[in-house]
């Protein structure tokens, strides 16, 4: 099983100015995670962020702000509680009539109508990377595993401020399902082959880091 970028959408998890500073090795997290940024960007792979209570944790650092949506805050650890799903599934069209409501349809049909069946999401792998990893980045993969969606954590863009607490919940991700990768089998894996168009662009990404 390969990641495919025309089904891939990208989160980054809580990335902020006054949380990295303290996160094991995040100057490396951060260098990671701009670049598998970047490589989404090349891609046509949707980029979404989140931080967590930015009044307190400061906002997204500068080094990932310009290559992010304006983020999700949070309070909840768990950005799918806070309006996360909501964002990577976006409204769709709907067809004049569609939807109608129950009330619309005449008495006799208004219990056995049968419910509508919520859109299957355009880009249903999620690529996760953030921070801390066994707090937000492991709440947040498991919910969207509880959801059906196909969930991949990016394990050298991700951390937390002790290695074991990132250790420990990289193990416990593997084990509900989530499939663990680097940044740079992400890279190649949406790419596929060195005669993909954006391959110069992207390998020279990668060599600077």
């Amino acid at each position: 099983m390969l990641l495919d970028a025309d089904q891939c959408q990208l989160v980054l998890i809580d990335y902020q100015t006054r949380l990295m500073p303290v996160i094991h090795d995040g100057e490396r997290v951060t260098r990671k995670a701009r670049l598998l940024a970047r490589i989404a960007h090349l891609m046509g792979v949707p980029v979404w962020a989140t931080t967590q209570r930015a009044a307190a944790l400061g906002p997204f650092v500068p080094d990932l702000a310009s290559l992010v949506t304006q983020p999700l805050d949070k309070v909840a650890f768990n950005a799918c509680a806070e309006g996360l799903l909501q964002r990577l599934q976006p409204p769709v069209a709907r067809t004049p009539g569609h939807g109608k409501n129950a009330r619309s349809l005449p008495k006799h049909l208004r219990q056995s109508a049968p419910a509508e069946e919520p859109p299957e999401m355009t880009r249903p792998v999620i690529v996760l990377a953030g921070v801390e990893a066994h707090v937000c980045l492991l709440q947040t993969a498991l919910s969207l595993v509880e959801q059906e969606l196909e969930v991949w954590v990016v394990s050298d863009a991700s951390g937390s401020r002790d290695v074991r607490d990132s250790d420990a919940a990289f193990d416990r991700l593997a084990g509900n399902g989530v499939e663990l990768v680097t940044t740079e089998m992400a890279a190649f894996e949406w790419l596929g082959d060195a005669e993909h168009p954006d391959f110069s662009e992207a390998l020279t990404l990668i060599k600077a880091g």
